[in-house]
């Protein structure tokens, strides 16, 4: 579970950080970049190697205090992205307030942590003796800070996919349960430090069963927060892969019609070496193959049909058009005049691109077949 949960914030703080990179002025996309950086180092920090790593450099105990201040950090970032997300004037205001609360907790857990006597901070969460003060009050403020915020960010990103729709909203929703679990998890985690500082005592079933919440709330939280931005990707992915695919399909009509018109070839705009695979550069040759096609058909219907036939330019099928395109063409080369005027030829039956485009493809296929 550890390792999917690290592989998903890993993913999450890669695009961030791309997207705080292309925006750097951007006030919510820097400050949920550094949320889930922050979250993303607390991690590696408590696990036993990194905690090893810094308990020897900085003296026994400390990665627990590292861990804690990371996502105090967290939980900051991630409340000023709702509080810059309203673009108020009260926004910027409000974030220096809560960031002064914020640095007063990590002051007040940091003391607290110099403060445990014979270095008992760096035991685990379970066996930790709470009965003394120091180790109590590190927990309680930490925890109690941490509740608060992510119950605040909760809050905010149930109210906004209240007022959005889908895929926002999905994604918002997953946030929204993510943090409520958080702070779930927070808050009964204040409550078994509590037990414990009176000299009770907690099942460790019980606390197995928190910290999986944790986790799973985390999972729930990381996803949330880069679904939106993940299934754009994924649509603008598919959209790319089917324009490349058209793109060829659409090759034996554009080699016709360019060969016998080659000045409708229109120059790219684009000749660089990654042009063929830039998302840009495909849906730019796609289009122009569009265009180039089009012009041609102009060009060349006045081939096409003849008046003396009678015959419907509408009422010609993909098939009997690819027939007479070759025909049309080999007039071209012969040098044949013009009989007639222009008209249009592969005329879509609906609107829209994709109408147009579907007509251009079954006139393509069909002079492919007869090749």
């Amino acid at each position: 579970m550890a390792k999917y949960l690290l592989l998903i914030i890993a993913g999450a703080v890669v695009w961030r950080l791309y997207l705080w990179w292309r925006a750097p002025h951007d006030a919510p996309t820097r400050s949920v970049a550094l949320a889930l950086l922050s979250m993303g180092l607390s991690y590696p920090v408590a696990m036993p190697g990194g905690a090893h790593g810094i308990d020897t450099l900085a003296g026994h105990g400390m990665a627990r205090l590292v861990q804690n201040l990371l996502l105090l950090l967290a939980m900051y970032f991630l409340m000023c992205f709702y509080l810059y997300s309203a673009d108020g004037p009260a926004a910027h205001s409000r974030a220096r307030r809560e960031g002064v609360v914020m640095v007063l907790v990590a002051v007040a857990i940091t003391v607290a942590a110099v403060s445990v006597p014979d270095q008992e901070l760096g035991a685990p969460y379970a066996t930790v003796d709470m009965t003394v003060l120091p180790i109590f009050v590190f927990y309680t403020v930490a925890g109690l800070y941490m509740m608060y915020a992510v119950a605040a960010a909760g809050w905010w990103s149930a109210r906004y996919a209240r007022m959005s729709v889908r895929p926002y909203a999905t994604g918002l929703w997953m946030t929204a349960i993510g943090l409520g679990g958080m702070a779930l998890a927070c808050a009964i985690r204040a409550v078994f430090v509590t037990i414990r500082w009176t000299g009770g005592l907690v099942p460790i079933r019980i606390n197995t069963y928190v910290s999986v919440l944790l986790v799973v709330s985390s999972l729930a939280f990381a996803a949330g927060v880069t679904y939106s931005v993940a299934r754009a990707r994924i649509t603008a992915t598919k959209l790319w892969l089917r324009r490349r695919r058209d793109h060829r399909r659409l090759a034996p009509l554009w080699q016709l019609l360019i060969e016998v018109y080659p000045e409708n070839e229109l120059r790219p705009a684009s000749q660089g070496m990654w042009d063929r695979w830039r998302s840009r550069g495909v849906h730019r040759r796609y289009h122009r193959r569009i265009v180039e096609c089009r012009d041609g058909l102009v060009d060349i219907s006045p081939y096409v049909v003849h008046e003396w036939e009678g015959i419907n330019v509408l009422d010609l099928g993909p098939t009997q058009l690819a027939e007479r395109l070759r025909t049309a063409a080999d007039m071209v080369k012969q040098g044949v005049p013009a009989p007639g005027p222009a008209v249009a030829l592969a005329v879509p039956r609906g609107d829209g691109t994709d109408a147009d485009v579907r007509q251009l493809l079954a006139v393509s296929e069909n002079l492919r077949r007869a090749a």
